[in-house]
């Protein structure tokens, strides 16, 4: 039986467990399993894998994206370049293991914007490993991306992010956890009053499907998107690559 699954420090939110379970029944898949996985800390990945011998394929989620890419011994081109990985493939050859990382974000994101007109300027709400694959995609787009961070060092400070700044980009992508299942009422700290009905915000959150985050710009007429389809497309790209194993 292959073994797939995620790994990730809290995966109460995840639906990668379902989607990939209805996938395999539908397509009739009887010699794969997949599961989630939390790991307190991503200095436990060797011994994680050894303990899992079956394991073909896991993705990779918070906090653990760029983190993971010490311990891996090859990336692909893409992960190379943002240094951001979701999706890692396991060989076992001659009692050994050899791991790739990949990542499928960028597919997902990218492919999760067919038929919506993007605007010329996005901010881009956190630094994590999914923010660099939507800057990565966005910039791909010819759109200018401003990142706003916690970290003065990283982005634009929230502190420093105005009305102003807001109704100059009118593409708002939220790369934070804020507001995932169960801290529904949580939403990055931005002034919302610059949003207006030209604005389209999304949401990587796609548990709950509407956030907060959402709620803010659905009030002020502005288009909004969850992360939902960037999931499923990202997932079956992740897919596309473990069986080429």
């Amino acid at each position: 039986m292959r073994e797939f699954g995620l790994i990730g420090k809290t995966l109460s939110h995840s639906f990668s467990k379902i989607y990939f379970e209805e996938k395999f029944q539908r397509e009739h898949i009887t010699d794969a399993s997949y599961s989630l996985f939390e790991l307190a800390d991503i200095e436990d990945i060797a011994d994680f894998i050894r303990q899992h011998p079956d394991l073909v394929g896991f993705n990779v989620t918070i906090p653990y994206k760029q983190q993971i890419i010490p311990y891996l011994d090859a990336l692909s081109d893409e992960a190379k370049t943002i240094g951001a990985v979701n999706t890692v493939t396991i060989q076992h050859i001659d009692d050994q293991t050899f791991t790739k990382g990949y990542n499928t974000d960028i597919i997902g994101f990218r492919d999760s914007l067919q038929g919506i007109s993007i605007p010329d300027h996005a901010l881009i709400l956190g630094t994590g490993g999914a923010s660099v694959a939507v800057k990565y995609v966005l910039e791909l787009l010819g759109c200018t991306c401003m990142v706003v961070s916690r970290n003065p060092e990283r982005g634009l400070p929230y502190s420093a992010l105005t009305q102003e700044i807001v109704r100059q980009h009118r593409l708002i992508v939220n790369c934070t956890p804020l507001g995932t299942y169960p801290n529904i009422n949580e939403k990055p700290d931005i002034p919302y009053e610059g949003i207006s009905g030209e604005h389209f915000l999304y949401d990587l959150v796609y548990n709950p499907s509407e956030t907060t985050f959402l709620k803010e710009g659905i009030l002020r007429g502005a288009r909004t998107l969850n992360g939902l389809a960037m999931l499923h497309a990202q997932a079956e790209a992740a897919w596309n690559i473990w069986q080429i194993l």
